[in-house]
């Protein structure tokens, strides 16, 4: 006697099994996480509900109170200053006080220092995670260097991975909860006085390594050209004009590398802070997602411009020159290919 296997089995299949309940469990408890946000959110605006700046207890009267309380000026907070007293400092100048981005700054230093130094003394043959995270880090930037500057990219690699590194956690330092709550921590990159200063650095180190490859006598005549005026007066002229412009685009170059980093992240502070204040948290989460992209790039473009305006200041014109093909001259005067594959091509 026997039983029948079914159609599954009678064609020779496997018979099905029930679909696992993971998926719509899963996505019960993410709707449930998501009405526990919008809940949270609501009750919070009528338990602590919102006030205006510096007017605790008050009601607010409109939208404006509401992004004026989550809108940070771009001058610094003072800190500790020498005088001991409180005064505001301009968006760019020179104090010895210490501000809430300088004091963020060597907390982001220190952290990574502490980092860094404990994955070198924990380092194994067989390594742990700490160790597979920073050499993960540093052959990542190891090879997008080399793949942009080629070989000659490997000495400033240290300098090019640190500006990085320093720069990516002083922006996600900003996208922390407690930061904008508390006068004493905020962005450093937010701050206009160090992005400026990274800049600066940057100009002084490609122009160092510019003088140290040319000599100082190679590296102006990439900017003051003279030899243009052996084939003519007009060509010279046009030669030198260029360089000219060259050599002011050199100046620009600090202005705009910290402007660019000031602007989107300080910026992207305060889109985040003032639709945090005038939406739920739903929103401000996938903004939050965005922000933390948009720092990473920022940082990672900073960092390889330093690295490529590197290498171009220490090119000089002759080698540039030279990587040119020379071509051969046909007998009516047109340029052919270059001589040595004619040759190839003629055997």
């Amino acid at each position: 006697m026997t039983t029948d296997p079914g159609p599954a089995t009678m064609a020779g299949e496997p018979a099905a099994t029930a679909p696992a309940p993971q998926s719509s469990g899963r996505r019960n408890r993410i709707l449930l996480l998501l009405a526990a946000v919008i809940a949270l959110d609501i009750a919070a605006f009528f338990v602590l509900p919102p006030f205006p700046v510096g007017r605790p207890g008050e009601p607010i009267k409109g939208i404006g109170d509401l992004i004026l309380a989550n809108l940070e000026f771009p001058a610094p907070h003072v800190v500790w200053s020498p005088s001991g007293e409180s005064h505001a400092l301009p968006i760019v100048g020179f104090d010895v006080s210490i501000t809430n981005t300088l004091l963020t700054m060597w907390l982001v230093m220190g952290a990574l220092l502490l980092v860094f130094v404990i994955a070198g003394r924990m380092i194994r043959e067989v390594p742990g995670r700490l160790q597979n995270a920073v050499e993960f880090a540093w052959e990542s930037l190891e090879n997008w260097a080399v793949s942009l500057g080629g070989e000659d990219a490997r000495r400033h690699i240290p300098l090019f991975a640190a500006f990085f590194l320093f720069i990516l956690f002083s922006n996600w330092s900003g996208l922390l909860p407690f930061f904008g709550k508390i006068e004493a921590l905020r962005a450093p990159t937010s701050d206009v006085n160090v992005t400026l200063g990274l800049a600066l650095v940057v100009f002084v180190y490609f122009n160092v390594q510019g003088i140290r490859r040319l000599g100082l006598r190679g590296y102006l005549g990439k900017f003051i050209v003279l030899r243009g005026f052996k084939h003519g007066f007009a060509s010279g002229l046009i030669d030198l004009f260029v360089g000219l412009i060259e050599l002011l685009l050199e100046f620009v170059k600090p202005i705009t590398l910290s402007m660019r980093l000031f602007g989107n992240i300080f910026g992207g502070e305060v889109a985040l802070g003032v639709i945090t204040a005038l939406t739920i948290a739903l929103i401000p989460a996938g903004m939050l997602l965005l922000e933390s992209l948009l720092n990473f790039v920022q940082a990672l473009i900073f960092s390889t411009l330093m690295l490529m305006y590197t290498i171009i200041a220490v090119e000089s014109h002759d080698e540039e020159a030279h990587a040119a093909p020379e071509f051969a001259d046909d007998p009516e005067g047109n340029f052919g290919p270059p001589l040595a594959s004619m040759q190839a091509g003629s055997h």
